[in-house]
This record gives C-alpha cells, sequence and structure tokens, in this order.
C-alpha cells in the first residue's frame, strides 16, 4: 500500500540474518530506507530492540513489524512497528518488555526506487551533494557511509584496534529546553568556546533539544587517544572506549566513569551508557546507567 508516501515493498528477514546482508541486498534492488545503516556489525533480530540508527536513519522509521516468541507464554506473536515504542537508541524491547522475547524475524517496509535519505549534515558534506539537486543513488550512498564508518574504525577489521570496541558507548543527551539553557550557560562560563563558536545542538521533539556526547567529552579535557590501563577512548572516534589489549572489564568502566563524571562536573549534563552492561551485581553500575539528564 501507500499510505500516502509513495509504495511500499516489504521485505522479512530471519533474525539471524547479518544485518549488513540485508542492508546490501535492499540497495542492490534499489529499495530505499536502510542505505545509511550501512556498514553495522551484527544481526537483523538485534536492530528494533535498540531502534538501530546511524547518519540520520533509523530502523524505527521501516520496521512494519517485528515476530518474536513470547517466553511468558511461548506464543509466536507479531507486533506491529507502531506497537514497539521506539525512541532514540530506544524501544519496549529494552524497558517494559525487558527479556520477555525472543525476536526471530523483522519485516521492513522500503521504497522501491526510492530516493536516498541525506539529511545527515556529515553525510551531506561527505557526498558534496547540491542543495535541491539529484539525490545520490543507493549504492553511493552506501559506499559513502561506509569510508565514513571505516575512519571511526566503526566497522569489524580485526586488524584495527581502534575497532576493538561496543561502538558508541555514550549516547547523545537529549534535555529538555530549560535544562539545555542552564547546560549552554555552563559551556559559556566554562571558556571552552572558541571566539564565534557555536555548541553543537540539534532539535530533538516536543521542544526538546539534543547535544552532542563527544563534544561534551572532549571539552570537559578527554581527548581522542586518552588512555585508562588497557583501555582507552579511541584515536578515530571520541565517543567509542577501545580494549587496546588486555584491559579488563574494570579499567574500560573505570574509564567510562571518569568521562561521565568529568562531564558531569564541567557541564551538568550526565552521560548514558549505550550498551548494556551485563553480568554485574545490583549496585555495581548504578553511577554509570542512570538516566541522561541535566544537573542543576
Amino acid at each position: 500500500g501507500d499510505g500516502g508516501r509513495g509504495p511500499r515493498v516489504l521485505v522479512r528477514a530471519g533474525a539471524g540474518e547479518g544485518w549488513d546482508d540485508l542492508v546490501a541486498r535492499a540497495v542492490a534492488e534499489g529499495w530505499a530506507g536502510v542505505e545509511c545503516l550501512s556498514g553495522i556489525p551484527g544481526d537483523v533480530g538485534a536492530t528494533p530492540i535498540q531502534n538501530v540508527g546511524a547518519y540520520g536513519q533509523e530502523v524505527a522509521e521501516t520496521i512494519a513489524e517485528v515476530r518474536a516468541i513470547d517466553r511468558a507464554t511461548g506464543a509466536a506473536v507479531a507486533i506491529a512497528g507502531e506497537d514497539c515504542g521506539f525512541g532514540y537508541r530506544d524501544s519496549r524491547f529494552k524497558r517494559a518488555w525487558r527479556g520477555r522475547y525472543v525476536i526471530t524475524a523483522v519485516t521492513f517496509a522500503l521504497r522501491p526506487g526510492g530516493a536516498a535519505t541525506v539529511r545527515y549534515p556529515e553525510l551531506q558534506r561527505a557526498l558534496a551533494a547540491p542543495p535541491g539537486g539529484a539525490p545520490p543513488p543507493l549504492a553511493e550512498v552506501r559506499r559513502v557511509v561506509i569510508a565514513l564508518r571505516r575512519g571511526k574504525s566503526m566497522v569489524l577489521d580485526p586488524a584495527d584496534e581502534n575497532g576493538r570496541s561496543a561502538g558508541s558507548f555514550f549516547m547523545n543527551p537529549t534535555l529538555e529546553a530549560s535544562a539545555a539553557a542552564g547546560v549552554l550557560a555552563r559551556i559559556e562560563a566554562a571558556g571552552v568556546l572558541a571566539a564565534g563558536e557555536a555548541v553543537p545542538r540539534y532539535p530533538a521533539g516536543e521542544g526538546r533539544v539534543k547535544l552532542s556526547a563527544a563534544w561534551l567529552i572532549e571539552r570537559a579535557g578527554f581527548a581522542k587517544g586518552t588512555r585508562h590501563g588497557a583501555a582507552g577512548i579511541s584515536t578515530r572516534h571520541t565517543l567509542a572506549l577501545v580494549n587496546r589489549g588486555g584491559a579488563t572489564a574494570a579499567e574500560l568502566l573505570e574509564l567510562a566513569r571518569r568521562v561521565r563524571r568529568g562531564v558531569l562536573d564541567r557541564f551538568g549534563v550526565a552521560l548514558a551508557p549505550e550498551p548494556d552492561l551485563v553480568g554485574f551485581a545490583p549496585g555495581d553500575v548504578d553511577d554509570l546507567v542512570g538516566d541522561a539528564h541535566a544537573a542543576g
């Protein structure tokens, strides 16, 4: 159907299919809707859990249905995309439904012959697409996204030690307008802005403001390449915490705590981790997993 937005092709993939294999197939077929999500490691079934997104696109835009086994009843269920409670790196699978469902397949509604999504500034610059010009081919967007990811060590490459990470460790904080104003005032007062420099910020809907976690981390004094024992911040991507060789979970989390504390003390923003922290005793990571917010 068109739903007023043009025709769609429904593509169902098993949960164990490689995510990038699905993206490559969609791009090859000319089905638009997931091209900016090229090069992300992992499987199809994981994508609805945290509403995987990158470069101005997220799976919430195209997921039509999630098929799953309800562990409480053993029943096979079909959950409509609009019932998944998708948000920024978030869904009901992470919260109210945590641990309840085993996802078996995901159906995506893609746009045959549709235009690529080119709304992310870094992607626009890399494509050098003129405003109002013809949209670039899906394959070109895929090629450029993978190149951008590779430049940040955000593709799987055993030879790249910056690639030994869980991707972005901290989420970009989304604040109410009043809280954001307080944070911006603290940034101004901290004297970290160059002359004429503006703090990167983006509208996040409902009057909310999204700030750049990477920018806050760097301005709080944590440069790319910062080390803590055998753990460190990637030399290519401020949000990636990496294992330089033999790092322990304790070292990695102590680095994460240092970064989080530094940003909180300097700017009043509590960053929230993006990966799940598994296997810790209750209370072990409470100081890391509070919701992102602005402190007074």
